[in-house]
């Protein structure tokens, strides 16, 4: 499990986000960067404090696309999004 010194407040989540593999016919793996997409899934590391967050720590989740707010801590890439901005969990 990933720790930070990162608390989001509110109803803020902060999401480290697991690119998609994609793999080729070849058998070749291409990295997130080739397609130029942001990667929509992401594994919850803190929540804020509101009881309106539906999600907790360790859980993967779908996020909307370009939302959020891009932080790299640690070499690490990182997301902060309102709760509203997760649209599922994956089970």
């Amino acid at each position: 499990m990933e720790k930070t010194n990162v608390k989001p407040l509110g109803e803020n989540v902060l999401i480290q986000p697991q690119g998609a593999k994609k793999k080729t016919a070849q058998g070749i793996y291409l990295p997130e960067t080739s397609s130029g997409e942001t990667p929509q899934e992401g594994k919850v590391i803190a929540t804020g404090d509101s009881k309106d967050i539906k999600v907790k720590k360790g859980q993967t989740v779908i996020f909307r696309r370009y939302s959020g707010t891009d932080l790299k801590i640690d070499d690490k890439k990182y997301i902060i999004l309102k709760n509203e901005d997760i649209l599922a969990i994956v089970e």
